[in-house]
């Protein structure tokens, strides 16, 4: 079993950047798609980013291609998304999650194992 812990989240200005980390426990990591999805206030949770279990493949969202990258290192655990010039709408609680597959998906409900989430708070 995995178990993810995200940090890095903070209150940000627009144009700022931000890298949040996912620390997984467990022995499966390596071999796990990881993907970080986010939930504003009274939306939906949707699809971020992804990345296959080594690195080589990534999926990101339309709203933050060319902005956000994911990146992980399986000899810490760790799973990455720096985040670039951001938007007041990038304002969410960031969730990081694992998949039981290698390859990676934007549909959540293939996410197996959460995290509890960082808040991530861009003003104007």
């Amino acid at each position: 079993q995995v178990h993810p812990v995200e940090s890095g989240g903070g209150l940000m200005q627009a144009g700022d950047a931000l890298k949040l980390a996912c620390a997984v426990s467990g022995r499966t990591f390596s071999s796990r798609a990881m993907g970080w999805f986010r939930q504003a206030p009274g939306k939906e949770r949707e699809f971020v980013a992804a990345i296959n279990w080594s690195g080589e493949k990534t999926l990101y969202a339309d709203s933050v291609k060319g902005r956000f990258t994911i990146s992980r290192d399986n000899a810490a655990n760790t799973v990455y998304l720096q985040m670039n010039s951001l938007v007041p709408d990038d304002t969410a609680v960031y969730y990081c999650a694992a998949r039981e597959l290698q390859d990676v998906s934007n549909w959540d409900a293939t996410y197996d194992i959460w995290g509890q989430g960082t808040q991530v708070t861009v003003s104007s």
